[in-house]
């Protein structure tokens, strides 16, 4: 990794720009670009991230992506491989054996909301009151009026006859 950040660094003093410069144009600590040409990997938490910020750094100075692309490949290869397929599958066994240990308390559970129908019945009670409500005024705007046998000789129109 420290070749990569040679490079890196060296392509940056070729095009004349500062660490500054790169810092505000990627928008990048300069603590950040400092460690990748210095070849501090274990100042960042992701490798992807790092790969990344890598690849960021190669196009904005003009060098050929792929080539570090390749080299920083190589290098979590070369990281990567020293881990023996053995030491995977034993440490695969040993997450498997403590997950089947766990004790899984009521506790800590998540449980899934239940749906709550109450909101649903009061809605729909609300609408069916409100529906009754406009139908007895509807009936009483268009109801004709009651008029009894001595209204209507009050109100005849014989009587006013001249």
């Amino acid at each position: 990794m420290k070749e990569l950040g040679n490079y890196l660094k060296t392509a940056r003093i070729k095009n004349g720009v500062s660490l500054t410069e790169v810092s505000e144009d990627l928008e990048l600590s300069t603590t950040l670009l400092e460690n990748i040409e210095s070849g501090n990997v274990r100042a960042f938490k992701d490798v992807y991230e790092l790969k990344e910020y890598i690849k960021r750094y190669a196009k904005y100075l003009g060098v050929d992506v792929d080539k570090v692309n390749d080299q920083f490949n190589d290098f979590l290869f070369e990281k990567t491989s020293k881990i023996s397929l053995e030491d995977i599958q034993k440490a695969q066994k040993v997450m498997e054996e403590k997950n089947d240990k766990k004790i899984v308390s009521p506790y800590t559970l998540v449980k899934k909301p239940k749906f709550n129908i109450m909101p649903v019945i009061v809605f729909i009670c609300v609408v069916l009151v409100l529906c009754l409500i406009i139908y007895i005024i509807f009936l009483n705007v268009h109801k004709k009026p009651n008029i009894t046998k001595e209204l209507k000789g009050v109100w005849s129109v014989s009587e006013y006859t001249y």
